[in-house]
């Protein structure tokens, strides 16, 4: 009987083993869950430093910075539209420590651009929605043209001879540059750049006529008086610059475009560390310092209610639906 009871309460013994190292795993996520970051993070920005999505993504790694206690470090990997960088993101290791910035061009048009090696919807974690606005028809200020009627005047006596700047085909700037063209009946020379801030330098030395770009790019030197705004791509007057007509008031209806950017992880990333993230990101969009540079670069955060991983998730579909089968007429199918 003694020996039995032995048996019994070791078998017994073995089982609660078994159950209770079964539980590990979610234990250990559990902890370094809490732990989380132990180290710096790296987000990726799949443009040159310089431009729109470079100077929102640093603002905002600094105020995530004091909210973490350990460096936020931004890695500019551009390259294909962005499709390069964000292709890192997606072959990271899903632990919260290399994560992506991408916005309408790097999640919604690539795929039917490129032939990437992932999936947008698929093989990302969303983060959070940072911020939207929309863009500018800019051209350099030596230009003879006052406005864009007479710009388009003139692309009309000159057809193919407008020099465009864009990030490559299937990139935001390309797409708009095609709809320009077939809203007013122009011909256009596009010429490649690997990020906004470039494409920006060119426009300035006169060395391309025109583009349109993100305000965070362009906003300070319109401001400036360095180069030219024509139109604000969107139906009503942009808040942060009044002076500037809409697309409809300056004679090209129809070209509207709002840009709107994210944080991603990689696929599997634990939903806890995804929390984390998140909440330092809503931390750093309601600082009124960082609102305040924001402002700055024409840049207006998401209502916070749609700072979470669900709107940006819902937000991308939506954004999917709308434009794939536009960008599919375009015919811009490049491998």
């Amino acid at each position: 009987m003694r020996v039995r009871g032995l048996m019994t309460l070791s078998r017994r013994s073995i089982l609660r083993l078994v159950a209770g190292m079964a539980g590990l795993p979610a234990v250990a996520s559990s902890a370094s869950a809490q732990t989380y970051p132990t180290r710096p993070i790296t987000i990726i920005v799949p443009f040159p430093p310089g431009g729109a999505a470079d100077n929102i993504t640093r603002l905002l790694a600094e105020r995530m910075r004091i909210s973490f206690g350990h460096p936020v470090i931004i890695e500019n990997v551009s390259g294909a539209s962005g499709s390069i960088g964000v292709g890192r993101v997606a072959r990271a290791s899903p632990d919260g420590y290399v994560i992506g910035f991408g916005y309408w061009g790097t999640h919604v048009s690539n795929p039917i651009v490129y032939s990437l090696g992932y999936d947008v919807v698929n093989d990302f974690e969303p983060i959070s929605l940072l911020t939207r606005n929309p863009w500018l028809i800019i051209a350099r200020n030596t230009l003879p043209a006052k406005d864009l009627q007479e710009w388009i005047a003139w692309l009309k006596a000159n057809p193919g001879k407008g020099l465009v700047a864009t990030l490559g085909a299937g990139s935001a700037q390309h797409v708009l540059a095609v709809l320009f063209q077939n809203l007013t009946g122009t011909l256009l020379q596009p010429v490649t750049y690997r990020g906004g801030a470039p494409a920006l330098q060119d426009v300035i030395a006169g060395h391309v006529d025109m583009a349109i770009e993100a305000p965070g790019t362009c906003l300070p030197h319109v401001r400036s008086g360095i180069v030219k705004a024509f139109a604000v791509t969107d139906k009503t007057r942009f808040p942060a610059a009044l002076d500037i007509p809409t697309v409809d008031e300056a004679g090209v209806p129809g070209l509207y475009y709002i840009s709107w950017s994210g944080f991603w992880a990689p696929k599997r990333t634990p939903k806890d560390v995804i929390a984390r993230l998140a909440a330092a990101t809503v931390d750093a969009l309601a600082d009124p310092a960082v609102l305040s540079r924001l402002a700055e670069y024409g840049a207006e955060p998401f209502p916070r209610e749609q700072q979470t991983p669900e709107a940006l998730a819902a937000w991308q579909r939506a954004e999917i639906e709308k434009w794939w089968p536009i960008l599919k007429a375009l015919n811009s199918k490049q491998d």
